[in-house]
């Protein structure tokens, strides 16, 4: 089961692709993962992608694509994947397709409205990443971190002005690979509107796995 997972920020797509690679047995592939696994771990890919990301520029496509194909290449992808952020333009889904055909490509779909409404709603801890939500997932004490007490924050990224910024960049992105994949007859709407579990049980359902 080679699976891609398309859709917005919001969309939930990490979480439903974080379970589902857990009950299934799968690796979540998420190449903003792999990026910070390989710098930590001082890989030679990693050095070039930090040297590249430290001067303020994209990762260019031959070296995401080798990043992937390296990653999918492990052991514990020979029974499947879930590529998550991957691919991100034509060429990408082109190289992807020499060294690891995908089965599946499921489009997570959320109109604008709500997705703001999601991301806006995120407040982060900083110093230790922990992440919640004002609506879906609020702390104890509103605007407090559950275990420190310390004040959370509203990440950058996560005002309503740079939503819709990060919105656009992702249509003008993705709307290619849409069409690509549409076109293979490999592609399924999921409609990310409702609760994470019925929206993981439609997705199951869509796999065969329900």
């Amino acid at each position: 089961m080679k699976l891609i997972f398309l859709g917005p920020p919001g969309a939930g797509k990490g979480t439903i692709a974080t379970r589902l690679a857990e009950d299934e047995g799968i690796p979540h592939i998420s190449t903003g993962d792999i990026f910070r696994e390989n710098i930590r771990n001082q890989t030679e890919l990693g050095k070039k992608v930090k040297a590249i990301l430290d001067s303020g520029d994209l990762v260019p496509d031959e070296l995401t694509v080798e990043l992937v194909k390296d990653r999918v290449a492990q052991p514990d992808a020979a029974g499947g994947f879930i590529l998550d952020g991957f691919p991100r333009t034509v060429p990408q889904a082109d190289a992807l397709a020499d060294f690891a055909p995908v089965d599946k490509v499921l489009n997570f779909v959320l109109d604008e409205e709500e997705i703001v409404r999601r991301l806006s709603g995120r407040r982060v801890h900083k110093p230790s990443g922990r992440t919640y939500h004002v609506l879906f997932a609020p702390p104890k004490v509103e605007g407090k971190d559950d275990e420190t007490g310390e004040d959370l924050i509203i990440r950058d990224d996560d005002q309503p002005e740079a939503i819709k910024n990060r919105l656009a960049v992702y249509e003008k992105q993705t709307a290619p690979l849409i069409e690509y994949y549409n076109s293979r007859g490999l592609l399924t709407d999921i409609d990310s509107a409702p609760a994470p579990d019925e929206v993981y049980k439609a997705v199951r359902t869509e796999l065969g796995l329900a």
